[in-house]
């Protein structure tokens, strides 16, 4: 973890309430995809924790959605705003798991993650197939970006106005064959691909949490082997070890 300050360059709605927020500056210690970041705004007391997209050297993408009081002040920062910003928390996702054909399934701004993951999956040469799923055609974000990677990119939405009708299952039944799964979304979601998933995976769990650096335990959830912290312990968990 490092206590940085960042300076938006980027602040666009993307579709619906969800935005892209670009930040520049310090990034060095965002090691692996599925990590994320914690944002302190003028006026909240709690910062908000938000997956990271992408990075690369001096720049950060971060998708967020909003929910609440604070992810909609985050709607009105201007470019040129320096934010105080916690990076490199959490553990991410492990890229050596992934075989020759991983599958990776997402769910509203869940999908935001498995971009960064799927562009280094890519660098890597493997062939990734992703299944990313939505409300409804409006909602859609991100899907063209995945393509234009080379990723198999299969949509499902639940009303059936673009892509497959139906759930992020019904979009992994229509996946012959993949090597593991990576997955992150709303809980609900993620218990409906454990069920359905094939292989071995690993899950990223989205939880509300105060410090989001292990020290409040206010994110401890229960696994296989004991308690475990989402913020630092996760909030990528292996599919073997989860307790519903």
């Amino acid at each position: 973890m490092k206590q940085v300050t960042l300076t938006v360059c980027e602040n666009t709605l993307l579709s619906g309430d969800v935005y892209r927020l670009c930040l520049i500056g310090d990034t060095f210690d965002i090691t692996a995809p599925g990590q994320f970041v914690n944002i302190k705004l003028n006026g909240f007391y709690l910062r908000r924790p938000i997956s990271v997209c992408d990075w690369e050297l001096g720049k950060l993408t971060l998708i967020y959605k909003v929910l609440g009081h604070g992810t909609n002040a985050m709607t009105a920062l201007p470019p040129g705003t320096r934010l105080d910003v916690l990076i490199g928390l959490g553990n991410g996702y492990d890229l050596s798991q992934s075989g020759s054909h991983p599958l990776l399934v997402g769910g509203g701004v869940g999908i935001s993650p498995l971009y960064g993951l799927a562009k280094r999956l890519v660098s890597r040469e493997i062939e990734v197939t992703a299944v990313l799923g939505y409300a409804r055609a409006e909602d859609v974000f991100l899907a063209n970006d995945f393509r234009a990677l080379g990723v198999e990119t299969v949509l499902t939405t639940v009303d059936g106005s673009m892509g497959l009708k139906g759930l992020v299952t019904d979009g992994m039944a229509a996946v012959n064959d993949y090597t593991h799964l990576y997955t992150c979304g709303p809980e609900p979601m993620l218990k409906a691909v454990y069920d359905a998933c094939r292989t071995g995976g690993q899950f990223s769990f989205e939880e509300r949490m105060g410090c989001g650096f292990g020290a409040c335990m206010g994110c401890t959830c229960k696994t296989k082997y004991g308690s475990k912290r989402i913020c630092k312990d996760g909030p990528v968990l292996r599919k073997e070890e989860i307790v519903w």
